[in-house]
């Protein structure tokens, strides 16, 4: 068989069809039930955090909810993640400051994988949660992601 027509022989294998409904999240599936369970309630209110900004939209992406803002993603939600067991959020943080979360609280904030090296932090979103500092953290990176002229419109924390 010549090389194209393996090539041809390939393309043409059927390829596997799912038979139960796909779950919201691909990722919930893959992760044990009781993770599953546990994540719900901080995605919930991570998305109230986020989606009351402005002009924030939530698209799957990876398996996972992201947010965005005219199409560019300021956060990321993460379950057990390559099996790291986390449920957190993943934000862009300003320069220097995700080494001094980490440093201030190691339990807390983390360097997420693949955008870590860009800066953005990882917050966990188990046990006792400040979700007013989730709050302020997502709406920085929010802001520097939006346009400049968007960003303007939300209030800076005092």
């Amino acid at each position: 068989m010549s090389p194209t027509a393996k090539k041809k022989a390939v393309m043409k294998t059927p390829t596997k069809v799912r038979t139960t409904p796909a779950p919201e999240h691909e990722s919930f599936a893959r992760a044990r039930p009781a993770l599953r369970k546990k994540s719900a309630a901080p995605l919930e209110r991570l998305r109230k955090v986020c989606l009351a900004l402005p002009e924030a939209t939530e698209k799957e992406a990876w398996g996972e909810p992201t947010f965005r803002v005219r199409d560019k993603i300021f956060a990321m939600f993460a379950t057990d993640h390559h099996h790291d067991g986390n449920i957190a959020v993943w934000c862009k943080a300003a320069m220097g400051m995700q080494e001094i979360l980490i440093d201030a609280d190691p339990e807390r904030f983390f360097r997420p994988p693949y955008v870590g090296p860009k800066g953005w932090i990882g917050i966990r979103l188990v046990g006792k949660v400040d979700w007013h500092e989730v709050q302020a953290l997502v709406a920085g990176s929010w802001r520097m992601t939006a346009p400049a002229k968007l960003a303007a419109t939300l209030p800076t924390a005092d």
